[in-house]
């Protein structure tokens, strides 16, 4: 088979089905509302056409001989490079599972004989999906893109001009760059944490996991983390089993939850400690010696009931004001969700917080 060229002009849908018949059918169905049908007659041909010249959607019989729609469905869900394309599966009566396609990566069912307004309807409705998918896309390309640059660049500019390399500035005006330069770093690391996010949510972080020793990364961090503390008057302390040091997961990730976590800590703590434990900890099957636990405790003003219910939720915002853009803890539990791990927290306000990070020692 020769893959068919198509140009972006129309809205480009590929039709699988081994039947002549049901392609013609759809063909014209869809040829109606002015998209730009190619059709193949079995999955190794969809997959080929696929690959070279990516659709905006695909229509897939299930049954087919060699391979079937679920196992097409499958390849094209288990392909990352290619971009999200909605699949629409078309079953005959009682031969297929609803349950089964929707596991497999499918989007949406049809069932034959199907009406045209019902098989045209259907694909507008996973076309807006796929726009919108797309457009979010877009989005984050150019914030993190667009915005990221003038921001990299005025940072760099206002550390020149605080380092008097365009004339002496004055006390006042020093001032003023730090709190700008502050700012700037803020902004920053706000795109690079929702960056972080994205590429987790849509499937395309890729953790490298490595065997390292869990203790000398809280060490690692707690010294980065002690000046803060210094700064504010906080203690801030570790307590580390001997026995949970070793440790497999991916050390940059779980850097930055154990970043995040002491940091947000030493942030909401005005008197008294910010504490770091890890131990072997025990999950529902009674067992210790598979999971370490890493706490972080503070002496800080707590969370309100209705805040921690939705403390790990994407741009959930505390009601203190001290709390910020509500994504930092979310990717904290996006790491962990990747290490097959668990996050929580226990708080009373006024009194601290507890936040607890488990992790399976191998898996």
């Amino acid at each position: 088979m020769s893959v068919v060229p198509i140009p972006k002009t129309t809205n480009y849908i590929l039709a699988v089905d081994d039947i002549p018949d049901n392609l013609f059918l759809i063909k014209l169905a869809l040829e109606q509302e002015g998209y730009n049908v190619v059709l193949v007659g079995d999955g190794s041909m969809a997959l080929e056409q696929i690959e070279k010249s990516p659709p905006d959607l695909v229509l897939l019989d299930v049954m087919m001989p060699k391979m079937d729609g679920y196992e097409v469905t499958r390849r094209i869900r288990a392909n990352s490079n290619l971009p999200y394309i909605p699949i629409l599966l078309i079953t005959a009566h009682e031969q297929s599972s609803v349950v089964q396609g929707l596991d497999s990566g499918a989007d949406e069912f049809i069932r034959k004989p199907f009406q045209i307004d019902e098989l045209q309807a259907r694909v507008r409705s996973l076309l807006r999906l796929k726009y919108s998918i797309d457009q979010r896309e877009n989005f984050v390309r150019c914030l993190t893109h667009d915005l990221r640059t003038p921001l990299v660049a005025a940072d760099r500019m206002l550390h020149l001009i605080l380092r008097g390399v365009f004339g002496e500035a004055s006390p006042e005006l020093k001032k003023a760059l730090e709190n700008i330069i502050s700012n700037n770093q803020n902004l920053l690391e706000m795109l690079n944490t929702l960056l972080e996010v994205h590429h987790y949510e849509v499937g395309e972080k890729t953790l490298s996991f490595i065997n390292f020793n869990l203790a000398e990364l809280i060490e690692e961090v707690v010294a980065q983390l002690t000046p803060l503390a210094e700064a504010k008057g906080l203690e801030l302390r570790m307590n580390l089993a001997v026995d949970a040091r070793e440790i497999r997961g991916d050390r940059l990730e779980l850097r930055r939850v154990l970043t995040n976590l002491i940091g947000n800590a030493i942030k909401f703590t005005d008197t008294g400690f910010v504490e770091v434990r890890s131990n072997l900890s025990s999950q529902a099957d009674g067992k210790t010696s598979d999971w370490v636990a890493i706490e972080v405790r503070d002496t800080g003003i707590g969370i309100a009931p209705d805040d921690r219910q939705t403390i790990f939720e994407r741009f959930r915002q505390g009601t203190h004001k001290r709390f910020g853009h509500g994504l930092g803890l979310h990717l904290c539990q996006q790491i962990v969700q990747g290490h097959h791990g668990t996050i929580e927290v226990q708080s009373e306000l006024d009194r601290g917080s507890i936040f607890t990070v488990r992790l399976p020692l191998n898996f």
